[in-house]
């Protein structure tokens, strides 16, 4: 069988950096190639019809390869080369990962078998419109369940039409509260799970008709765990039991034991983790903590859990938990670490850093012909440079008071915040050791909103 022939289109600037990148890349990975430089600086200003005019392609080619930035519907090109087009990573120092050399995802990743539940707390409070909207937004994020939030006190009147509503919204609805009759009434409109019953209120729950979350009589010693357990398996009520997940300082560690310990009284039977009582009550952003939780519930075989998202730094906890449920399963189902598999739960530091190293950049500088500044930042320094100039350093207001003392005849008001806000960006990236590249927005993970060129603002 013969080998593939990629042929790579670039600009002239990305000319020496492409060439360098994708000869390694083809010696690892086993295929010829061919570079096509175009007659343009900066391959991201090519469009697929521009392209089309001007390609010459080897005869061996077997699949061309376009510069991520190219906008534009690519059949003109199909039709010109005859071979399958296709785009590149944006960044060519992400060429080797497009062409499998970081690993990736195998096709069963995303598969998963834990249930969220996320809690809308204090809903007597809530007008109904905002109850339902608030359960919208967290089912958006992968809720399973939304769990309706009681408070202490009264039975609240509209618990009822609370959970009609919900119900009517196609949602899996479960109550948390220990008033029975505020139960009950929930009950009636369509709650299919309640939280929480003991030794004190399991005799009502046999009449309630739907699944219960049993937790102990005193969560330090199990006690009265076995007893309701047993009462509501004679009495033939589904249940999950829960051992109560208690916050570091408060027996942390203890309580992860106590998860085990059922899981070994109990082996098939379904658990629930409160994961919420960590996560909103420790001085951290939640993502890291709710990946380590679910890994735990996953190892263990808890196959719910309950959150919450009221404190500022666990405010996407839901979403955290839909991404980390999916890399945990992974995890544990092949036996491999959950590394390199789910990017958007690196947030405040990207995955990789790529660099070009100093020979390299300073080629791209060199090669600079028209006054339109470049930045780069790696190894600390933030690099500006066109065909006039190239500074760096690692102060941004150093390198601007810099570019100011050789007298630019292109920077106006527009283009000079313009770079301000660029430079800005590039020493966040720096601070941060995160990936920057001009013109696009900071990878934060899940949470990144992307980012209008300045290319496109212009236009």
């Amino acid at each position: 069988m013969s080998r593939e022939h990629f042929h790579f289109v670039t600009g002239r600037l990305a000319q020496a950096a492409l060439q360098e990148t994708v000869q390694r890349i083809a010696d690892q990975v086993g295929f010829d190639y061919s570079i096509g430089v175009m007659p343009i600086t900066v391959a991201a200003l090519m469009t697929p019809t521009w392209i089309a005019r001007r390609i010459e392609l080897p005869p061996e080619t077997t699949r061309v390869i376009l510069p991520g930035y190219c906008h534009g519907d690519l059949q003109p090109l199909q039709l010109r080369c005859q071979v399958p087009v296709e785009l590149g990573p944006k960044d060519l120092r992400q060429l080797p990962e497009h062409f499998g050399q970081a690993g990736g995802r195998a096709e069963d990743y995303g598969d998963h078998d834990i249930q969220i539940l996320a809690e809308i707390n204090h809903a007597p409070r809530l007008t109904l419109e905002a109850i339902r909207q608030q359960a919208r937004q967290l089912a958006e994020a992968g809720a399973d369940w939304i769990d309706v939030g009681c408070e202490p006190g009264d039975p609240w009147s509209g618990v009822g039409d609370c959970v009609r509503a919900l119900r009517d919204d196609g949602h899996h609805v479960s109550i948390d509260s220990w008033n029975s009759v505020e139960v009950e009434a929930a009950v009636r409109a369509g709650a299919r799970l309640v939280l929480s019953v003991n030794s004190s209120n399991w005799r009502a729950a046999v009449d309630w008709g739907c699944e219960v979350v049993v937790v102990p009589d005193d969560f330090t010693s199990l006690a009265g765990l076995d007893q309701t357990i047993e009462a509501l398996s004679t009495a033939g009520v589904p249940l999950r039991i829960d051992p109560i997940l208690e916050p570091i300082g408060c027996g942390f560690a203890a309580s992860l034991n106590r998860y085990a310990e059922v899981r070994r009284r109990y082996p098939p039977a379904e658990m629930m983790m409160g994961i919420g009582n960590l996560t909103e009550l420790t001085d951290a952003d939640s993502a890291a903590i709710n990946v380590l939780l679910l890994g735990i519930c996953q190892e263990l075989g808890i196959r719910s859990v309950l959150t919450t998202q009221v404190i500022n730094w666990a405010r996407s906890s839901v979403r955290e938990c839909d991404l980390a449920r999916r890399l945990v399963h992974y995890a544990v189902r092949h036996g491999v670490p959950p590394k390199r598999l789910e990017s958007q739960l690196v947030l405040l530091r990207d995955p990789r850093v790529h660099r070009y190293g100093t020979q390299q950049l300073d080629q791209l500088a060199a090669s600079i012909k028209d006054k339109n500044y470049r930045i780069l930042a790696e190894d600390g320094l933030i690099h500006l440079f066109n065909s006039r100039v190239h500074l760096k350093g690692s102060d941004a207001f150093r390198l601007f008071a810099q570019l100011l003392e050789t007298s630019p005849d292109n920077l106006d008001a527009s283009h000079a915040f313009y770079l301000g806000y660029e430079l800005a960006k590039a020493t966040t990236a720096l601070t941060l050791d995160k990936e920057y590249r001009q013109d696009e927005a900071l990878d934060w993970g899940y949470l990144t909103v992307p980012e209008q060129t300045h290319r496109n603002r212009k236009s």
